[in-house]
């Protein structure tokens, strides 16, 4: 074998090497291109099941938000319409009363201002001294 023989297969070994290793480099930058699809495949597809599972729960809890909005409400509106229903009962107890008893009414109210008229005027005098 002449050395140009030589060189030559030498030659053809090494770019057939190079070829096996490229391939192989190749094989595996696709092998690791697929384990990432699938890696990105399977966190995707529990993510959509995750969306699955709490959709119904969040939708459970907005709904019991508007139920105790909606009772909070109505309770409001019964205590509400109560307490003026009680405070024209009152109102209408004491007109009959003053239409009843006009000088007893009369007492009263004036005994009433003039125990207010005391406590303020107690309180002046308490606020002065200190």
């Amino acid at each position: 074998m002449t050395v140009q023989t030589t060189t030559k297969k030498a030659l053809e070994t090494a770019h057939q090497a190079a070829d096996d290793i490229l391939d192989g480099a190749s094989d595996t930058v696709q092998s690791a291109r697929d384990m990432a699809n699938r890696s990105l495949d399977k966190a995707d597809s529990r993510i959509h099941h995750l969306r699955q599972d709490m959709d119904p729960r969040i939708d459970d809890i907005a709904a019991k938000a508007q139920d105790l909005a909606s009772r909070g409400i109505a309770y409001c509106a019964n205590t509400s319409d109560r307490a003026r229903r009680q405070l024209r009962q009152a109102a209408d107890t004491t007109t009959r009363y003053v239409s009843e008893k006009p000088g007893t009414s009369l007492l009263i109210a004036a005994a009433a201002g003039a125990a207010f008229a005391t406590a303020v005027m107690l309180a002046r005098r308490s606020g002065e001294r200190h």
